[in-house]
């Protein structure tokens, strides 16, 4: 086992200090993260998977080009209130997992110095339930990929063991920190809550009914739920022909296939992209008294 606080790198390319490929005000997100101003997304470098089709592998996977972009606890606040100044909504962490020690000390500094916005923590999934115990009161807004449905689909594509598993117990401990309501303001901003992200892959690969089923049966079919249709065979999915069944973009029957199973498995909170992933729409649950953005273009200003 590598010990981090000697610097020592361990599995996922990381040391002590945290690894920033940028910060930016980012309309890429669910309506409600985005609002009119973006969310204040802070991206770290590496990552504790591999997929095999991940769209930052830039970031993701070039651990030698990114340690140059390590920087202090201190600075990592800065980045935050940067942020808060130019008028982002919330502070989105994206693949946080491997610096969640590092993110939540920089969280305490900003909080000091005046960081008033919630919290994302936007992740893969593939998470210790242990850490995510200590962040509890930390983060205001879970936002996890639920990646596959079968263990073997993430070994394969991802490179890691366990997947399936790991990924819903620890969306399950997401769950009984925030329960199955999702909160917003006066402005329809998301301020707390868990938003779990499906991927639609060719093939279905991810098994979303299986993933769909686990949500509402084990958690609740109140859950939100984020359905993506923005998948493209990048990285080496689209040249390697061991992973052939990832090499083309998903088809309007895959798609609406997906989007299918919501109603039938009734499940009653969260978005939807469109099929060409442009834009996204809401599926509301008007019983929170909630007048919801349908439309991503709602926010345009």
């Amino acid at each position: 086992m590598n010990d981090r606080l000697k610097n020592e790198i361990a599995a996922c390319y990381s040391g002590r200090l945290p690894v920033v490929s940028s910060s930016t005000q980012h309309f890429g997100e669910e309506p409600p993260l985005v609002g009119t101003q973006g969310a204040g997304n802070i991206f770290f470098g590496n990552c504790n998977l591999r997929c095999v089709y991940c769209q930052n592998y830039q970031i993701s996977q070039t651990h030698k080009e990114q340690i140059k972009n390590e920087v202090t606890h201190k600075r990592l606040a800065e980045m935050m209130l940067e942020l808060q100044e130019r008028g982002c909504h919330n502070i989105n962490f994206v693949s946080p997992t491997h610096f969640a020690p590092q993110m939540a000390r920089a969280i305490l500094i900003a909080a000091e110095r005046g960081l008033r916005l919630p919290i994302v923590y936007n992740t893969n999934a593939y998470d210790s339930v242990e850490v995510l115990r200590l962040l509890d009161g930390i983060i205001d807004v879970y936002l996890p990929d639920l990646k596959y449905a079968e263990n073997d689909a993430g070994y394969l594509y991802s490179k890691v063991k366990g997947y399936k598993d790991s990924a819903r117990q620890a969306i399950g401990e997401m769950f009984r920190q925030t329960g199955d309501q999702i909160t917003f303001d006066e402005g329809g901003l998301l301020k707390r809550g868990l938003v779990i992200r499906l991927l639609v892959l060719p093939n279905d690969i991810g098994g979303i009914r299986e993933s769909l089923e686990w949500i509402k049966d084990e958690l609740s079919p109140r859950v939100a739920v984020s359905l993506m249709a923005q998948y493209y065979p990048t990285n080496v999915a689209g040249t390697n022909a061991r992973y052939v069944l990832l090499s083309r973009r998903i088809t309007e029957t895959e798609w609406l296939r997906a989007v299918s199973l919501l109603d039938e498995l009734g499940m009653e909170e969260g978005w939807m992209q469109e099929y060409d992933g442009a834009a996204y729409y809401y599926r509301p649950d008007f019983s929170n008294g909630v007048t919801p953005f349908k439309d991503i273009r709602d926010f345009a200003g």
